[in-house]
């Protein structure tokens, strides 16, 4: 809240008289400026900005504002580190090559929450021997997909682990399909942001198709972006995985379009679309990703900021 002595505001708004030549009647102002004082009084009210005082504070409102929706952040870190009901619930999806892994990395160490992948899953649960476990093991041992009901079981069972409530998730990849959206949500499972990586076809064929693969050390090289090693041996055992190939992976990025159009509509409120292919490059996109993240979940816990501001003459 910003106030000027009454003699000041009065003697500046004389001298505004003077400078622009507009008539000024001192006394409508000076009765004005009480009428804003009072109406000040009532006001407040939560997540409310309120800023009174004269055109010459508007210099600092910037620096308040930035102060009072960092509050916010500030909120969200302590909500979800105390519990349940604050903790970052986030939904990533990315065509391969989209830098996908990568940016669930620098989520995890950024908002501490759990990584949770349907594959992850199902193999734990198959090692594990659980009920839902050898359901889904009849199934990958004919080759067949795994039922959406099953999958979602799995997932539900996740998120209900003590650890995962009290950190929160990163679902990755998952949901896939306009069904299993929709399964997700009868099933209650709810989510602040939905954040898409978007980068365009052409330069996912050149980021895919470039890939090697080392079978011994198992690090994955690419022929242009990240080149293995000038040693013979090395470069004699690289592998060209048959599913990075281009018409392999055209025919993958026309399912993973047609699915992800499919299920904008059901996270349309809380979707975030990020650019995976910047010219500022990879530190650039992981802090655009973190930037829009914190901005999704505050809105998402708190609201869009809503903001009045008010000023005597």
């Amino acid at each position: 809240m910003f106030r000027g002595s009454f003699a000041r505001l009065a003697a500046r708004v004389a001298a505004r008289r003077t400078a622009s030549g507009r008539a000024q009647n001192i006394a409508s102002r000076n009765a004005r400026r009480m009428m804003c004082n009072e109406a000040a009084k009532f006001g407040k009210r939560p997540n409310l900005g309120m800023f009174f005082g004269s055109a010459a504070a508007g210099g600092v409102i910037g620096y308040f504002l930035y102060n009072q929706f960092n509050k916010g952040n500030t909120a969200a870190a302590t909500s979800a580190a105390s519990g349940p009901k604050g903790a970052p619930k986030i939904i990533i999806s990315g065509a391969p090559g989209s830098g996908k892994g990568t940016q669930c990395e620098n989520i995890v160490r950024k908002f501490g929450v759990v990584h949770i992948s349907t594959g992850d899953i199902l193999r734990e649960h198959v090692k594990g021997g659980t009920d839902l476990g050898k359901q889904a093991k009849e199934f990958m041992s004919k080759g067949e997909l795994v039922p959406d009901e099953l999958v979602i079981s799995m997932v539900k069972a996740k998120l209900s682990e003590p650890e995962v409530q009290k950190k929160g998730w990163l679902l990755d990849g998952f949901p896939r399909t306009p069904a299993q959206a929709q399964a997700l949500a009868a099933a209650g499972v709810t989510a602040d942001v939905f954040l898409q990586l978007e980068v365009p076809d052409e330069v996912l064929v050149e980021r895919i198709c470039g890939r090697r693969t080392d079978p011994v050390t198992g690090k994955i090289y690419h022929l242009k972006f990240n080149p293995p090693p000038a040693d013979a041996t090395v470069q004699g055992r690289l592998v060209h995985r048959a599913d990075d190939t281009e018409e392999a992976l055209r025919t993958r990025l026309v399912a993973y379009h047609k699915n992800v159009n499919g299920i904008l509509d059901f996270y349309k409120d809380i979707s975030v679309t990020v650019n995976g292919h910047s010219n500022g490059g990879f530190k650039e996109n992981v802090t655009r990703v973190q930037r829009e993240l914190f901005q999704g979940i505050n809105n998402s816990r708190f609201g869009a900021p809503h903001i009045i501001i008010s000023g005597a003459p």
